[in-house]
């Protein structure tokens, strides 16, 4: 009968305990919010023309580790004519900086005007919306700013689907399937 020899190695020690890597990681977050921008300047943000609208990111994922308090979404939308149409969970408020228009939220209209907050419902299957300028003439736009803070919107699942796109959109058009 043959023995058999099983030798057993140690295993390799870890590089670093993952607690330590936490406690590095928090250290290095504390220091960029330390670090970090306090005060975004307008002037250094340029409006795009996106699939929503005209459309001024003054906090977004590409530039949250250069800011003092990171992980909000917080942009302008001057709405012209209309914006483009998406559904996503909710949960976030717009606040009218200038103008009158309104929103249609799943399929209802509210109005409003400049000094109006407007606060999209956190619904599971998503809230859909539009915004509409109630002034005919293109050129004195109905405007809001829109405060998103994505750890909540990233609980919720983060659905965002374009479903139509703003009439000054130039790109190529969305393509919808459906929910």
């Amino acid at each position: 009968m043959v023995e058999r020899v099983i030798e057993r190695g140690r295993e390799p020690e870890p590089k670093e305990l993952a607690y330590e890597q936490v406690i590095k990681w928090n250290a290095e977050q504390r220091r960029k919010r330390l670090e970090g921008k306090v005060v975004i300047r307008g002037k250094d943000r340029p409006f795009e023309q996106n699939r929503m609208g005209l459309v001024k990111f003054y906090s977004y994922p590409g530039v949250w580790d250069s800011l003092a308090a990171p992980d909000w979404m917080i942009a302008i939308h001057s709405v012209r004519r209309h914006s483009g149409k998406h559904c996503h969970q909710g949960g976030l408020i717009l606040f009218v900086l200038d103008g009158k228009g309104y929103s249609v939220v799943d399929g209802v209209r509210y109005d409003w005007e400049e000094g109006d907050c407007i606060i999209l419902p956190v619904k599971p299957e998503g809230c859909e919306h539009q915004h509409f300028n109630a002034n005919p003439d293109p050129e004195q736009p109905g405007t809001f700013i829109a405060f998103i803070y994505y750890p909540m919107k990233n609980a919720m699942g983060n659905v965002l689907e374009q479903r139509e796109d703003s009439p000054d959109w130039k790109g190529p058009p969305t393509r919808y399937h459906g929910a």
